[in-house]
């Protein structure tokens, strides 16, 4: 997590996990604490392609 930041702003990203094992996190989302873009993690691959941004 140290190294990962948001492709759009390269903001700080928060973690959610959702389902994890041992080894790793399986399902969950990595949020930007600056831009509030979402980028997803299915089956242990995080998609850091940008996605639409939440607005508040």
């Amino acid at each position: 997590m140290d190294i990962l930041c948001c492709p759009v702003c390269k903001g700080d990203l928060a973690l959610n996990v959702e389902k994890e094992d041992e080894n790793e996190i399986l399902e969950g989302e990595l949020l930007c604490t600056v831009c509030k873009v979402k980028y997803p993690i299915h089956e242990g691959i995080p998609n850091l392609l940008p996605q639409t941004p939440i607005i508040k």
